[in-house]
């Protein structure tokens, strides 16, 4: 489990896991990753070309467009799972999930909501058990994974506090022209790459439609130190506040098959959840880890 082992430090350590992982010896120095595939955009000394003068969200063609909001549609189906079960007789182990989708029950899940799926997913939420109980970087970790593309998966630690401003770091790599030199840094991950999450309070159309940044999830969106500038680019146009993006120093990932084998382990549980619980409120919230597992119910991590 590599991602485990790793701290802004070059360090040897030895970290012993179950049968189906081996224990393995590493040692490591934090570097820049290609994990993440960067949008060509302008250099600070002419960002603007990332957002024409001319661009307005309305001077688009309004094309229809695929209802992103899906995760809620599959919460209302397992919601509506949990009850058939429920009224189900004792003798009778099965759920015909057609039945549940043909004939639905009024079921409302709430603004709030979180579940397991068996697949890690764009989106999801990786959750750490108890067998990462000791291990300090992940003890108790709510991952937002941010993508599970051909390089592996990769995602962003939610619930660490920050400790310090982009200015007090000293590195400029999440800065242009003194932006977000106030904003607080957060704890990502082990792996070295600035990274930032951009939600807006409103209307996200600018947000989409510029394709600056990749999309997680309906209205949440990340991006590299290679977008930072059209980050601040759109603050000055007032599309985004200073209050819509929040700040990561360093990231997670694994190998491609490496994180299904520490679920399978079982090192983490995944779950999906509303955008709600994982807002920029949420960045930085120690209580989110009790927080999921409480929409999740009794137990359900291991």
């Amino acid at each position: 489990m590599e991602a485990c082992l790793f701290t802004a430090n070059s360090f040897t350590t030895t970290t012993e896991f179950s049968p189906s992982i081996r224990p393995r010896i590493l040692s490591y120095s934090k570097r820049n990753s290609p994990r993440f595939h960067h949008r060509k955009v302008a250099t600070p000394s002419s960002i603007t070309c990332c957002l024409p003068e001319s661009y307005s969200p309305s001077d688009d063609d309004k094309k229809p467009l695929i209802d992103s909001d899906w995760r809620s549609f599959r919460a209302k189906l397992v919601a509506g799972e949990q009850v058939f079960r429920s009224q189900e007789e004792p003798s009778s182990s099965t759920v015909d999930l057609d039945t549940v989708v043909d004939h639905p029950p009024s079921i409302s899940i709430g603004d709030k909501w979180a579940h397991t799926i068996h697949e890690p997913e764009k989106g999801c939420l990786l959750i750490a058990t108890e067998k990462l109980d000791g291990v300090h970087i992940f003890e108790r970790t709510v991952i937002l994974l941010l993508s599970t593309g051909p390089l592996g998966p990769s995602g962003i630690i939610l619930n660490r506090p920050s400790l310090m401003s982009i200015k007090e770091t000293g590195s400029t790599a999440l800065d242009i022209a003194g932006t977000f030199s106030d904003r607080p840094l957060f704890f990502g991950g082990p792996l070295e790459e600035g990274l930032f999450l951009v939600s807006p309070k409103g209307d996200d159309d600018g947000v989409r439609k510029s394709e600056v940044f990749e999309e997680i999830m309906k209205g949440l969106y990340y991006g590299t130190k290679e977008s930072v500038g059209c980050a601040a680019e759109m603050v000055k146009r007032n599309m985004i506040g200073l209050g819509d993006i929040r700040f990561f120093d360093g990231y997670c990932g694994w190998e491609r098959d490496q994180l299904k084998d520490e679920i399978r382990a079982g090192y983490w549980t995944v779950a999906a959840c509303s955008p709600s619980v994982i807002g920029l409120g949420s960045v930085g919230n120690v209580g989110l880890w009790e927080e999921v597992l409480g929409l999740m119910g009794p137990r359900k991590v291991w």
